[in-house]
């Protein structure tokens, strides 16, 4: 018995190894999606994994304030004479969490909504488009402000659930609009001459239809969320604890970085670390659309 288990064990290991292998090989299609999706890869494990290594400076130096990139100070050092890059390593992390949180909750409310919408029609319908047209008049950036300057924010995860829940009324919209079209199809009368039930068919059936399109929204709503993100903490709104690339945004516009001529790589270094963030979070869609678009292969 133990021997089949491990056996079963070693087979579904496999096939998952396999499926990635594949997957990394479609990928690859695309060259920029490719360089984007190992640029995020490389983010992640430093922003996770980096900080366990580098340990985060904060020791005032005031000897070595706005110095330049050297052996000592990979990226220089700020107002204070500490070190950027470990605030580099350690700012990343409450930035993808606020992004990945606000892309999962958005996502999951604007598609499963979405479909139900499109899908099973009638009152059902008209109330969760009433819903969404109402949410879509509110201005969602002067909304944040308001809230943000109400509510005291513990923890940047707070912020990306507040984010994520003012953000899904577009994808509900475009969702519904394409669970309509989904639902002519035959495949779908032939699930409900199937009686296999709404669950099946919408979970089943039409959102892993439509997975090319909900991923390409889900990293949008990441690049969304961490601008957002950045605004708010330039603004004084967002969480000022601990660190992250905004609040070094933040610091060295108020510490009046500007006007040091030897500043700018404390200026630049978050500045590019967000871009290159963002870019990256574009262009992998370049390669996730291959994944959930076969026909797309062709063409690569």
């Amino acid at each position: 018995m133990d021997t089949q288990h491990e056996n079963a064990m070693i087979g579904w290991l496999k096939q998952r190894i396999q499926g990635f292998r594949t997957t990394l090989r479609i990928m690859r299609y695309n060259t920029v999606g490719y360089i984007g999706f190992l640029a995020i890869v490389a983010i992640v494990l430093l922003s996770y994994i980096g900080p366990y290594f580098i340990e985060l400076d904060t020791d005032t130096k005031i000897d070595k304030i706005y110095n330049t990139p050297s052996s000592e100070f990979w990226l220089g050092t700020d107002h204070q004479g500490r070190d950027i890059f470990s605030q580099i390593v350690h700012g990343g992390k409450d930035v993808i969490a606020v992004g990945l949180a606000a892309g999962l909750i958005s996502t999951i409310i604007g598609v499963t909504f979405g479909t139900l919408s499109g899908f099973i029609g009638g009152w059902t319908d008209t109330i969760i488009v009433a819903i969404t047209d109402f949410v879509l008049t509110i201005p969602r950036f002067p909304l944040l402000v308001v809230l943000a300057a109400i509510l005291t924010f513990d923890s940047n995860i707070y912020l990306g659930v507040i984010l994520g829940l003012l953000n899904w009324p577009s994808l509900l919209r475009a969702v519904r609009s394409q669970a309509l079209s989904l639902k002519q199809r035959d495949f779908i009368a032939a699930a409900r001459a199937l009686d296999l039930g709404t669950a099946h068919i919408v979970f089943r059936e039409i959102i892993p239809n439509m997975m090319s399109y909900i991923i390409i929204s889900f990293t949008l709503a990441m690049t969304g969320a961490i601008y957002a993100l950045v605004g708010l903490v330039l603004l004084g709104l967002a969480p000022f604890s601990g660190t992250n690339w905004g609040i070094m945004l933040s610091l060295a516009w108020t510490r009046g970085a500007i006007f040091f001529k030897d500043s700018i790589w404390y200026i630049m270094c978050p500045v590019v670390a967000i871009a290159i963030l963002q870019l990256s979070l574009i262009t992998m869609n370049r390669s996730l659309e291959l994944i959930f678009n076969p026909r797309l292969r062709t063409e690569a």
